[in-house]
């Protein structure tokens, strides 16, 4: 019996990223080497030291990229980050996070 080949990611949010990056470039937002420049600019930034080439990069390469291209704003983004922290922080240990768990959600 083979033993199942090791996940590429170590937390699920890694593969939705992954897979939100894959769709929004089939759909035309941007193409591959748009992808890679941008995401090798926020890695090795002019100004700084290089960073990790991990997922957390990927995320804000995309969220970049939306909020330039008017698709999300970096305003609503962060409100929603925030709004996920604080659901996360008021869920039960082994439940799924809901926005709604946020203790300042309102629909």
């Amino acid at each position: 019996m083979t033993e199942p080949s090791p996940s590429p990611f170590a937390a699920p949010w890694e593969a939705q990223v992954f897979a939100m990056v894959v769709s929004l470039r089939e759909a035309g937002l941007f193409t591959w080497s748009d992808w890679a420049e941008r995401l090798g600019r926020g890695i090795r930034p002019a100004d700084g030291p290089e960073g990790a080439a991990d997922y957390g990069a990927w995320l804000a390469t995309l969220e970049g990229i939306l909020a330039e291209r008017g698709v999300a704003e970096a305003e609503s983004v962060a409100a929603r980050t925030e709004a996920f922290r604080r659901a996360a922080a008021a869920t039960p240990h082994g439940e799924p996070i809901r926005l709604e768990n946020d203790p300042l959600y309102r629909p």
